[in-house]
């Protein structure tokens, strides 16, 4: 039970392809999800739908999964020639002569800037976790906070993978500087209007978002805050719709999205895999997955893509908890 007396609902009844709801009940019902999913697997051109207690429409966090799009953004203003990916982000944003502000785009696009996943400071590591214990949003910085805290970061083993949400976020600040506009408008702008992503957003502060906006719940049943990550959306702070993220792949899969070489797997992440600009790429059971997920207190997502039999699956929950296995299972039908 949560704090205010509220409880989770439990999974909502399933609708949709029959046969798409009885493969991923079971597999959503061991992996906790306590109320709404929804589910859609492409295959070629066929879409399916399923939904727990939600619609198409449904509106979730879909939390890092934003870092592709980013990515994407990043990409197309290199194919653009707006930059480069050998830019340093401190000719972009002021770092001054901090170790941060010789990062490279592409060094904070595909984790290998050697920026720390968070900020490094004592007190903010507190405040982090402060809020996450109250269930609250822990990524209020502001661009100025955001700033300073790359200011002060240390730099390691530059060029090795190491996730960074603070790298993330100063692309997608850089990005925005660049083009002289915000975040959440050269999203719109580049990547949501041209796919017709009508129900996609990336709030920056609670007061954008719409009254009686989806929250979500912890895996231990805790309702939870939303999170507006302010400057620090490009990692993190899209909301979106299972219908706009099936526009979103079938622009990947068709050729048509901007962006498109983020995908390339290029460098060894720490797993086994590559990872290209945000994306990561492994191989499961002879396939090449190229996949992201997500997750913030009380949401979670994962798109998990087969580009070679031009198939993907994405799953989105309003409960944080692992959903990779799931669509893998279903994206290679190994249910």
């Amino acid at each position: 039970m949560t704090e205010d007396g509220a409880r989770p609902p439990g999974l909502g009844t399933g609708d949709g392809d029959a046969d798409l709801v009885a493969c991923v009940e079971p597999l959503l019902r061991s992996a906790g999800v306590l109320d709404r999913v929804s589910v859609v697997r492409i295959d070629g051109a066929e879409l399916v739908h399923a939904h727990f207690g939600a619609g198409p429409d449904t509106v979730y966090e879909i939390g890092s999964l934003t870092k592709t799009m980013t990515a994407m953004l990043f990409d197309d203003a290199v194919d653009a020639g707006e930059v480069r990916p050998q830019t340093a982000v401190g000719s972009l944003l002021d770092l001054g002569d901090t170790q941060a502000a010789g990062a490279t785009l592409a060094e904070l696009a595909s984790h290998r800037s050697g920026l720390p996943r968070i900020a490094a400071g004592l007190r903010h590591r507190v405040a982090v976790l402060t809020a996450v214990l109250r269930h609250r949003n822990p990524y209020t910085a502001a661009t100025p906070d955001l700033l300073a805290h790359a200011r002060a970061a240390k730099i390691a083993h530059r060029g090795r993978f190491s996730y960074s949400n603070l790298g993330a976020a100063l692309l997608g600040e850089a990005l925005g500087s660049s083009a002289g506009m915000s975040y959440p408008e050269l999203l719109r702008r580049r990547l949501f209007q041209p796919l017709g992503m009508t129900q996609s957003t990336a709030p920056l502060v609670p007061d954008d978002l719409p009254w009686g906006a989806p929250t979500g719940w912890n895996r231990d049943g805790s309702r939870e805050q939303p999170w507006t990550l302010n400057a620090y959306a490009p990692a993190g702070g899209v909301r979106s719709t299972v219908n706009d993220l099936a526009r979103y792949v079938r622009a990947i899969l068709d050729g048509s999205a901007p962006g498109l070489d983020a995908l390339t797997p290029r460098w060894p992440d720490d797993d086994g895999g590559h990872v290209g600009y945000a994306w990561f790429t492994h191989e499961v059971g002879g396939t090449d997955v190229t996949w992201h997920n997500g997750r913030t207190g009380g949401f979670a997502s994962m798109l998990a893509i087969d580009r070679g039999h031009r198939a993907a699956v994405v799953v989105l929950a309003n409960t944080a908890v692992a959903l990779d296995e799931i669509a893998i299972r279903v994206l290679l039908r190994l249910t």
